[in-house]
């Protein structure tokens, strides 16, 4: 008689479970026993979507300075140039009776790398800028003579070290290994006649030298590159990114010594990088959606490189104590889902998307679930860790899902309007609301009509009185 009481008992617990759910899509959720939620699931809650262009972005102080060519099946072509100011090493530089051996233009290959690093070459030309920067968006570009100074034409190895020699004067030349590079050899004639021609005058501040170098145009050259292409990602930290000079000088007392001289290229006080990014959806599902902004469709996009970003909404959360009551929201996750055959190698996935907000201004904010302190701010306390709010790539579901439990219950009570919310790829490392330079990750995501890979909104919540 024990055990069928205990049996009766067992069963009447399932069955108030599975008539708690509102939703019978919700039954067969993936759900860790050890963090499993309490209260009542509304699955599959409205979320409508829209893919928008992201706004130009400011280019002068990014993590990593995007260089390449990409030609994407899906989302066309993308093409990113770099600008760069050029500062000698030391001041007062005396070249008088320097004859150069060599001009190496050397470009540090930052920690990411997004494309194709097996078949595809990259050309890439080095020319002289007309004018100093002063321009620094996205869109801007950076005038350039016609004269080319020099250029790279070979597969790129972002993770291979290399070997190179350094000149020692007076020694023994050496040789060590260094990080992953890009080495350019610049035209000889043309660093002979305008930086070691200089008189000591012309280097005695870097803002005389920048004033009449002007600094170095990279961009690639689509005619001779093959292949899908990739986006380099430059590293201009702690002077890794260089012009080296290699000359011979006459020395009264020795002869003839060979000299090397490097001009850092680098994110410093008054020295200026800046990129210019360029998207072309000619001829692509994108084009359609971006012209016909009104309709729902079963995809949207995300790019970066301030490429397109997906505007969600939650049109039913406004009437949702109407419907179910006032509640505690329990937990509620929003769940990105690829869409199946739009990412692979040498497309992948992005590592991580941003989930952020509109404030009533239109600027963009994270949502509370993200809105973490720092020593001059006090952010939300029911802000979450990276790692619990979420919005990283799970490779064995293909999705990104986001703890979203205080903005859906700010937004239900009405706390916070939904002035547009937003999606967008973000670099691993840092979370970006603004849109992203330093990635050029793309994601195709499925919306709520889609039948396969879905766009959802789950909530537990517990009714209240």
């Amino acid at each position: 008689m024990k055990f069928i009481k205990q049996d009766l008992l067992t069963l009447l617990i399932g069955l108030f479970l599975f008539a708690s759910c509102k939703n019978p899509t919700g039954v067969g959720l993936d759900v860790d026993s050890n963090t499993a939620i309490q209260g009542t699931l509304v699955s599959d809650q409205l979320v409508s979507s829209q893919t928008i262009r992201e706004a130009d972005v400011t280019t002068s102080n990014l993590a990593r300075y995007p260089l390449g060519y990409m030609n994407d099946p899906i989302f066309g072509k993308t093409e990113s140039s770099v600008a760069m100011t050029v500062f000698p090493s030391e001041l007062s530089l005396d070249f008088t009776t320097a004859t150069l051996d060599s001009a190496v233009l050397v470009l540090n290959l930052g920690t990411q790398f997004y494309g194709d690093t097996t078949t595809s070459k990259y050309s890439i030309d080095i020319y002289q800028l007309t004018n100093t920067i002063t321009k620094y968006k996205s869109s801007d570009v950076q005038a350039h003579n016609s004269t080319l100074l020099g250029n790279f034409n070979s597969k790129i190895y972002p993770n291979t070290p290399i070997k190179i020699t350094d000149v020692v004067s007076g020694g023994k030349d050496t040789s060590r290994t260094v990080k992953a590079q890009i080495r350019i050899p610049l035209n000889k004639a043309f660093i002979q006649s305008t930086i070691l021609s200089l008189p000591t005058t012309g280097t005695t501040t870097n803002a005389k030298f920048s004033d009449y170098f002007k600094g170095l145009y990279a961009e690639i050259n689509k005619t001779s590159s093959t292949g899908t292409g990739g986006i380099a990602f430059l590293d201009f930290a702690n002077s890794s990114s260089y012009l080296q000079l290699v000359y011979k000088k006459t020395n009264s007392s020795s002869g003839i010594d060979t000299l090397s001289k490097k001009f850092p290229i680098a994110n410093a006080v008054g020295q200026v990088i800046t990129a210019n990014i360029k998207h072309d959806y000619t001829g692509t599902p994108i084009k359609t959606q971006l012209d016909n902004p009104t309709l729902q469709y079963n995809v949207t996009y995300l790019q970066a490189l301030a490429g397109l970003k997906t505007k969600i909404s939650f049109p039913n959360l406004k009437n949702f104590t109407t419907v179910y009551g006032k509640a505690v929201i329990n937990k509620a996750e929003l769940i990105v889902d690829l869409s199946s055959g739009t990412f692979g190698y040498p497309f992948n996935a992005p590592q991580r998307l941003s989930l952020y907000r509109w404030d009533i201004a239109e600027q963009p904010v994270n949502v509370p679930d993200h809105d973490q302190s720092s020593s001059s701010y006090a952010g939300d306390p029911r802000a979450l860790s990276d790692a619990v709010f979420g919005g990283y790539y799970d490779a064995l579901n293909n999705r990104y899902v986001f703890n979203v439990s205080a903005y859906v219950q700010d937004l239900i009570d009405n706390k916070k309007i939904d002035y547009g919310t937003f999606l967008a790829p973000t670099s691993l490392t840092e979370f970006e609301v603004f849109p992203s330079a330093s990635s050029a990750a793309r994601a195709v995501i499925g919306t709520f009509g889609n039948t396969t890979n879905r766009l959802k909104l789950n909530i537990y919540y517990t009714k209240i009185n």
